[in-house]
């Protein structure tokens, strides 16, 4: 029998970061051992109410923890290890390697969150190789991004090299000047690979992807050209940005502030590591820069993608404790809006403008460039590491498509690579390339509550209340299945034209045909006079009827709940907004 014929297939499971930007989350499976490659989260969306994270549905790691033998982190952006911690609290990780700045990161994460005696964290070097379980060897290759301290990963397996590009573009001349591995990945592709994995981001703009340094230019004439206060935003994990940034703020005689936990969190752990360099006596507390001339002050702040929580965000909003907008200053954006950004971004930007700031925004500005490859670095990656297959990863579909055709151009047959979705299982061998079936995927929302998990359920109840409002009803009935009073309704954010009496009486109406035609389902005679009743059963065909009747009379689905007060229940508190009034059975009778 040949090895061929022997060797399973690899699996390779993405649960997270196709067809959506965010919560890059990747599984390797060859026989019963699971590698994992980051796992990154994403932010919520206008209808996610009371939402803070966005995390890939864990259920398959879940199901197969025994079989985790390891993570390899890329680099340390919150969609690539933003969700560690969580995965923490539902199953253990037994080692996790990745660049140093991410590691650093990633520990005061997993303190924070109770879950540091969970994994075992370690740090690796350019060219540094790893083994997890007996399936995986890892070789850790230096890439240029966004972010300092990035690589794109070579994963040997019994069946071949599998490259994982990571997040990447290829920077000639980086800030830090850690340059790209190119003669590590040619070497590769001369000995053979059989899978590559690539960052399809960009795939949609031509030629390449300019360099960081291109920026340093754009913001020098800024800040030449600035006399008042200066604000300025951009990704909190933009290192080589950040350095640039104090840079100039050094050269132009600015005394800079860090307004942000985020940001602060991560120049510390950056300048620890030598990552970012600067004069200790440049960073100085916001306290410290309040009396200083207007010239010689640079507020370095996050919100750059108008997070609502973020700290420009609230300056915009003029909720900020600490700072205020006044006429002379000058907002300079140096990011751009990410996808489903866009819109709370230009907001943030109209309510700086109307407090008399100057805000600097836009491609055409020159002051940011991305961290991603566009087609032609793509087509670099190609040729220099000349897969047997392809699999586009990171991006939308469309972006996922377009990756496809640039690989087609360069010579890799259209059936060597496949378009896939999240949870759908590759399966990968020597001679083929296929979709084998699918996994539980989607998504799992986490909030501030104590469980942290946020339902399905829970989700389409809070949309709906957002939407069509909610209405509480509170009824006493006696032993007879008889109202005691007229029901009480409280409406909130509940649009209807019909007067508060009509709808009260149309409510008592419809519990009382109910009661009269379904009140013996749930009431039963008893030996001491007294029915034996049901009053759950009851409670719920109540709701539903109430719901329906509303839904029909109101022309839209509001939120129903009913307080139910029955003579075994004990006293009921119910709240119009005005006033908290205690009542039982017999006192609404009375």
């Amino acid at each position: 029998m040949t090895k061929k014929e022997t060797n399973p297939a690899l699996k390779i499971i993405p649960l997270g970061g196709l067809h959506e930007i965010g919560k890059n989350t990747c599984v390797f499976e060859y026989e019963d051992e699971i590698l994992l490659l980051d796992a990154g989260l994403a932010f919520p969306t206008d209808g996610m109410h009371g939402v803070n994270i966005v995390l890939p549905d864990a259920t398959y790691l879940r199901e197969n923890r025994h079989k985790i033998k390891g993570m390899i982190v890329t680099h340390g952006h919150e969609d690539h290890i933003g969700g560690i911690a969580f995965h923490l609290k539902q199953f253990d990780i037994p080692v996790i390697y990745g660049p140093r700045l991410a590691m650093a990161m990633l520990e005061g994460k997993l303190e924070e969150a109770g879950v540091r005696d969970r994994t075992k964290l370690n740090t690796v070097m350019p060219r540094d190789i790893v083994r997890i379980g007996k399936s995986f060897v890892i070789e850790y290759m230096r890439n240029t991004h966004s972010m300092a301290d990035s690589f794109s990963v070579a994963i040997f397996t019994p069946l071949g090299v599998v490259i994982h590009t990571g997040d990447f573009k290829f920077d000639h001349t980086p800030v830090d000047g850690e340059h790209f591995d190119l003669q590590r990945l040619a070497e590769h592709g001369e000995k053979g690979v059989l899978c590559l994995m690539s960052d399809s981001t960009n795939s949609e703009v031509p030629g390449f992807t300019p360099s960081e340094r291109s920026v340093y230019p754009n913001l020098d004439r800024v800040f030449t050209q600035t006399s008042g206060r200066m604000f300025v935003t951009t990704f909190a994990s933009s290192v080589h940005r950040i350095n640039m940034i104090l840079q100039l703020a050094q050269k132009h005689n600015r005394v800079v502030s860090i307004v942000g936990r985020s940001m602060l969190n991560l120049i510390a752990h950056a300048r620890n590591l030598g990552y970012v360099k600067c004069d200790d006596n440049l960073l100085k507390p916001l306290h410290m820069v309040r009396n200083l001339p207007d010239e010689n002050v640079l507020i370095l702040t996050t919100g750059s993608q108008g997070e609502s929580m973020a700290a420009l965000s609230r300056i915009s909003r003029k909720e900020h404790p600490h700072i205020k907008i006044r006429e002379g200053d000058t907002v300079v954006f140096s990011a751009n809006p990410i996808p489903g950004n866009t819109i709370a971004v230009v907001n943030t930007i109209d309510r700086l403008i109307m407090q008399g700031a100057k805000v600097i925004y836009g491609r055409n500005q020159g002051i940011h460039v991305s961290g991603h490859g566009c087609q032609e670095d793509q087509k670099l990656m190609i040729a220099l590491t000349r897969p047997k297959f392809f699999l586009p990863v990171h991006g939308e579909h469309r972006m996922l498509v377009k990756h496809s055709e640039t690989a087609q151009s360069m010579g890799i047959p259209a059936e060597n690579m496949v378009i896939i979705n999240n949870g759908d299982v590759v399966e990968l061998t020597e001679e083929s390339i296929s979709v084998a079936g699918k996994v539980p995927s989607g998504i799992e929302l986490v909030d501030t509550s104590s469980s942290g998990m946020v339902s399905a359920k829970v989700l389409q109840e809070r949309q709906r209340m957002a939407n069509e409002g909610i209405i509480t009803i509170a009824a006493a009935i006696d032993w007879n299945g008889k109202l005691l009073a007229k029901p009480e309704l409280h409406l909130r954010g509940v649009v209807t034209s019909i007067e508060g009496a009509m709808l009260q009486n149309l409510v008592k109406q419809r519990i009382e045909e109910t009661l009269n035609f379904r009140w013996s389902e749930f009431a039963k005679p008893s030996e001491n006079g007294k029915n034996e009743v049901d009053w759950g059963g009851l409670q719920g065909i109540l709701e539903r009827e109430l719901m329906r009747f509303l839904k029909r009379e109101l022309q839209c689905q509001p939120t129903v709940t009913l307080l139910m007060q029955t003579p075994e229940a004990p006293a009921a508190k119910v709240t119009d907004g005005r006033r908290r009034r205690t009542r039982t059975a017999a006192q609404v009778a009375s």
